[in-house]
């Protein structure tokens, strides 16, 4: 067996041309080392670190279209447990490390008009084209619980970064500060932790029946947040320095980080070191901050590779295959499948847990070009 770390930090150093790529990176440079589009060089931190360790997934904050119907889905589907319902929100617990608000009210644009024929403009990478389905839910920020908590301190660091908090307290107990990443998306900290979070039953109950039978299925991991920004190198640095999370590897794309014993972070977006973004799959600040979490994957028990897809599709959902490489799903190290909520979202389901997310098997094979 080799290390998940020792394999990245292998692929860090490895020469150009070796035929060797990870598993987990994804990006588009990961069989392009030494591409003049994909340059790893490191970037000046964006300011000093604060010796500050991330210690919980505090919570998630969703808006939708309709926030019911997306709190049933994953009570059914993930079990996750609703804590609370308002009539506007639900609050439920993902597991036992971390929540979700989820909000309804969201107000979509229509959609673009279709391209004319022989417009080049409608299709999808590689020549795909053809209508996505509609994403009526957006990702709005995430809160993470920080120590060591002394509020003075706190407010004094992320000022002194000049990052601008906003104190946010529930006058309970409950402490944090909201500030703006990079691209201005909205972050949250918090003096939330294992033992102050979360202290008593989750015993909510929604309004709407269960879309579909329950799996009985238990989120045991944040396996990773695919995180969409303008120039990854920064956002990784940023969340790096900001929150103690540590980084991976440097793809040319993206940076892999690893948030303590949270989970981990899968920071995409432009390279501020290669010309011409456009043409080298950069992004704007506007299509980054659409983007921003665009899926999440969550670790589930138990998994069986052949029935957790038979119980997606009985409940008539998708169930696409990301085993990050071109093994198949009962032969690769990674395995997970994506599947869509009511609203629309990207949500991914794999085998990972917090005791395998660091191991993988010596043969991992490299995704072929094309």
């Amino acid at each position: 067996m080799i290390s998940r770390r020792q394999l990245i930090h292998a692929l860090g150093t490895a020469a150009v041309g070796a035929p060797f790529a990870s598993a987990f990176a994804q990006g588009r440079c990961r069989l392009k080392l030494g591409d003049p589009g994909c340059d790893t060089t490191a970037i000046a931190p964006v300011f000093a670190a604060t010796g500050w360790k991330t210690v919980l997934l505090d919570h998630f904050s969703m808006q939708v279209v309709d926030y019911e119907k997306e709190a049933a889905f994953f009570n059914a589907l993930m079990g996750w447990k609703i804590r609370s319902d308002d009539g506007s929100k639900a609050v439920l617990d993902i597991g036992d490390f971390g929540s979700i608000v989820i909000r309804g009210g969201l107000i979509v644009p229509p959609p673009a008009p279709a391209p004319a024929t022989g417009d080049s403009a409608g299709g999808g990478r590689g020549g795909r084209g053809g209508a996505r389905a509609p994403v009526n839910a957006l990702m709005e920020s995430f809160c993470f619980g920080i120590q060591p908590w002394n509020a003075k301190k706190i407010e004094s660091e992320l000022t002194k970064r000049g990052l601008s908090p906003i104190a946010d307290n529930d006058g309970k107990g409950f402490e944090s500060f909201h500030v703006k990443d990079p691209d201005g998306f909205d972050l949250q900290l918090s003096n939330g932790n294992k033992k102050n979070r979360r202290t008593t039953p989750a015993n909510g109950k929604l309004a709407v029946a269960a879309p579909f039978e329950s799996t009985r299925w238990k989120t045991a991991w944040l396996d990773h947040i695919s995180f969409g920004t303008t120039n990854y190198k920064a956002s990784a640095s940023f969340y790096c320095n900001l929150l103690g999370w540590t980084p991976t590897y440097d793809e040319g794309s993206q940076n892999e980080c690893m948030m303590g014993e949270v989970g981990d972070i899968i920071i995409r977006g432009g390279n501020p070191l290669v010309p011409a973004p456009a043409d080298r799959g950069g992004q704007t600040v506007a299509q980054a901050r659409t983007r921003r979490i665009d899926h999440i994957s969550f670790g589930i028990d138990p998994w069986d590779t052949d029935k957790v897809k038979e119980e997606l599709e009985k409940r008539g959902l998708r169930a696409r295959v990301d085993t990050s490489t071109d093994d198949e799903i009962h032969v690769a190290a990674f395995k997970s499948y994506h599947t869509t909520t009511p609203n629309g979202f990207d949500l991914q389901i794999s085998a990972v847990s917090h005791d395998t997310r660091l191991t993988l098997p010596n043969a991992v094979r490299p995704r072929r070009p094309g």
